[in-house]
């Protein structure tokens, strides 16, 4: 069986600035959109900024191996060397970091690459990834 694909719905202040983010720097495509709301493809999944400028105000941090993490985030999970070449363009676009790129839980069962980066309407979006994909839901044993 095919891994399903998830569709995800967000507020969004401005659809041309949006636009610009998700499919210049993060190369999504775009799919149906009306004059209040656009779909992307986000690395093979649906999501679709709606026109909601009251829903973007900032929201709360919770704290998360040192860092201050958005409680309400999304994100995806890429392998080792995409995680790493994203890094890289963020970072040579000049794309302020929420939280920098960095390894999360060293040495511990949920270790992870991670970066947090904000949208244009203050969206929290995480990228991470695992040099050992069976590692995502990985507990810790008692």
């Amino acid at each position: 069986m095919a891994m399903p694909r998830f569709h995800l719905a967000f507020p969004v202040t401005d659809l041309q600035a949006i636009r610009r983010f998700y499919v210049d720097l993060l190369g999504c495509r775009v799919g149906r959109e009306s004059d209040t709301w656009i779909d992307f493809d986000f690395f093979d999944h649906q999501i679709t900024g709606h026109l909601s400028p009251p829903e973007t105000r900032t929201v709360a941090a919770n704290p998360v191996d040192g860092d201050h993490v958005p409680v309400r985030h999304f994100g995806v999970i890429l392998e080792w060397d995409s995680w790493h070449e994203l890094a890289e363009r963020l970072q040579g676009a000049h794309v302020p970091f929420v939280i920098a790129p960095h390894i999360r839980f060293k040495g511990e069962v949920g270790e992870q690459a991670t970066m947090f980066i904000h949208d244009p309407s203050g969206n929290a979006l995480e990228f991470k990834s695992f040099k050992d994909m069976a590692r995502v839901f990985a507990r810790e044993e008692s």
